[in-house]
């Protein structure tokens, strides 16, 4: 896994050249290559891989799937947004550069991830549209102080804005990597189920963990009054919901080399028991 995370590391370092205007480049690579996890660049390269493809097949698209994820960082980080000033341990981007060039720096990793790979992956736009993650922040910022919204309407939020991109990145691989429609659909319901684990995940970690041990802001789910997991179901049944999702996400890699489904199943892991 860490092998993966530094392979996508180089090649998202060398994806984005620092060339003119050097000010929205140098913004591009500040939080692209800020760090963090990597899950979803890895998705995809494991997934190809699961199915009998290799890397390179799928390194494009792992990049293009950064590339958007961090856009969708930069905006949910933003004065007009959930207003954050910490990101993956460091000052977010619009702190550092103004608001202005953090807004132009993630529509221009969006539009790269698209050119990066514009022939190779012609669906990806429906995972980040109105369809997906656009859709899900629109509905978790319409949800804020509203005392009615329930379980239904956080998975709906959820699956749009964690879960879709995740999906994204899985099936991309799969299909990349020459999977068949069954292995492609079962991937699918994997990544769905880490997604939802992700988000049940960083709901718990936000309200039992310090800004300090995050690197970003704790407790501002409490602060915006968002609707959350340990609010619904309070933090036990939230675990044990943590548990149930991610226990079926590995239920769908059965049947596979276990050698190549390995590294999935450590991303399952990963995210259950992941202390930031």
């Amino acid at each position: 896994m860490v092998q993966k995370a530094i392979s996508v590391n180089q090649a998202l370092d060398a994806s984005v050249p620092l060339k003119e205007p050097a000010k929205i480049h140098e913004s591009m690579r500040y939080s692209l290559l800020a760090g963090g996890k990597r899950v979803r660049p890895v998705l995809c390269l494991a997934a190809c891989e699961l199915v009998g493809g290799n890397e390179s097949m799928a390194m494009p698209a792992a990049c293009a799937v950064e590339m958007i994820h961090t856009m969708s960082l930069i905006h949910d980080d933003l004065p007009c947004m959930d207003n954050d000033d910490l990101r993956r341990g460091k000052p977010t981007n619009h702190i550092v550069y103004g608001e202005s060039v953090a807004v132009l720096a993630g529509d221009a990793l969006l539009a790269f991830a698209f050119e990066h790979i514009a022939v190779a992956t012609p669906k990806l736009a429906k995972v980040i549209g109105g369809e997906g993650l656009v859709a899900g922040q629109v509905v978790d910022i319409s949800s804020e102080g509203n005392s009615e919204v329930g379980l239904k309407e956080l998975e709906f939020i959820h699956i749009h804005k964690t879960a879709k991109l995740l999906e994204g990145s899985v099936v991309l691989g799969a299909i990349l990597g020459g999977g068949s429609d069954d292995e492609v659909e079962r991937l699918r319901r994997y990544a769905r189920d880490i997604g939802l684990l992700f988000q049940v995940v960083d709901d718990i970690l936000d309200v039992t963990k310090s800004s300090q041990e995050l690197g970003k802001t704790a407790g501002k789910d409490l602060v915006a009054d968002k609707v959350t997991y340990p609010k619904l179901m309070g933090i036990e049944k939230s675990r044990e919901f943590a548990e149930k999702l991610n226990e079926e996400a590995k239920e769908q890699l059965v049947g596979f080399d276990p050698v190549k489904a390995a590294p999935l199943i450590a991303l399952a892991n990963y995210i259950a028991y992941r202390q930031n």
